[in-house]
């Protein structure tokens, strides 16, 4: 028969533009903040293929930088798979999610982009 082709697991980072307003919808506005974290961790698990997904503390103070009530509409992240150097560690992979810079231009037309890691 034909093998099972997946993902090829490597180091990589990419860009995304998340719409957080479609995923906060019918939310109460007291879980809005905590849910736009839960729906990005989420995102990335599913983007990356990961389970062991760490948020950046600066991600974590744009999302609550207007309070539980009003996190952002939408918002560029950097997620990085990278290789987990713990021994004892469930997974070999886990993903790391970092805020993007955005252009003057907004977030319009920004698809999704693969860096060149700079080493």
């Amino acid at each position: 028969m034909s093998e099972k082709k997946g993902r090829k697991e490597e180091v990589i980072t990419r860009e995304y533009t998340i719409n957080l307003h479609r995923r906060l919808h019918k939310c109460t506005f007291k879980k809005k903040a905590p849910k736009a974290i839960k729906e990005i961790r989420k995102f990335a698990e599913k983007a990356m293929g990961t389970k062991d997904v760490r948020v950046d503390v600066k991600l974590n103070k744009q999302i609550w930088s207007k309070g539980i009530r009003g996190p952002p509409r939408r918002i560029r992240v950097r997620v990085a798979r990278k290789r987990n150097d713990d021994e004892d560690a469930k997974e070999e992979f886990f993903s790391l999610v970092t805020v993007a810079e955005i252009p003057a231009e907004g977030l319009s037309g920004l698809g999704t982009k693969v860096i060149e890691e700079e080493d």
